[in-house]
């Protein structure tokens, strides 16, 4: 009984959390991504053409901190292959002090994942990292919402690879298509 209590609490969460965002796939999200350590506003036009997962974390979720070096292997791959493909760790409304601390100590062994800061979670909320965390958006080449997911855990991670790959090889395959049009 006890179980079922916390499974139906679990699933109220998570509901109320996607409901929450007020972005959902096809639409056309804000175009910030965070702010880099450097400063640097990242957005996802300068992306364009490419597949791009945001994922938003904090130091404080023990999931989201065990996802990063999966994020940043599955990057490093990419890059390896030549797939267009780029992650976004969004650091999601932690201080100033903890995500530069944070993304030194991450890019010594995580050196391919980009990392970008949302010091007031104002570039979480549409996807609804207000109400829960870890939020995963992927985006499609044309910077549309392709897959949105909020307040996941490893039980979603077979599908959200699959999300992913299928992105990927869509997004791979249309400069092959343009070629031979021509």
């Amino acid at each position: 009984m006890r179980r079922m209590a916390v499974l139906f609490a679990c699933l109220l969460t998570c509901t109320s959390a996607l409901a929450a965002s007020t972005l959902q796939p096809g639409n056309t999200p804000p175009d910030a991504l965070g702010v880099t350590r450097d400063g640097t506003h990242l957005t996802l036009s300068s992306m364009r053409g490419k597949v791009v997962v945001a994922s938003f974390w904090a130091t404080w979720c023990g999931y989201c901190m065990k996802e990063l070096p999966t994020l940043a292997n599955i990057q490093q791959l990419a890059t390896q292959r030549h797939l267009p493909l780029q992650i976004v760790a969004v650091n999601d409304q932690e201080s100033r002090e903890i995500f530069v601390r944070t993304t030194r100590n991450m890019h010594r062994i995580l050196p391919s994942l980009v990392m970008t800061w949302d010091a007031d979670g104002s570039t979480g909320k549409p996807y609804g990292s207000n109400e829960s965390i870890p939020v995963m958006v992927m985006f499609r080449p044309d910077g549309t919402i392709a897959h949105l997911h909020v307040g996941y855990d490893e039980s979603a991670l077979d599908e959200i690879l699959g999300e992913i790959n299928s992105l990927v090889a869509q997004a791979a395959a249309q400069p092959a298509q343009a070629m031979a049009a021509h």
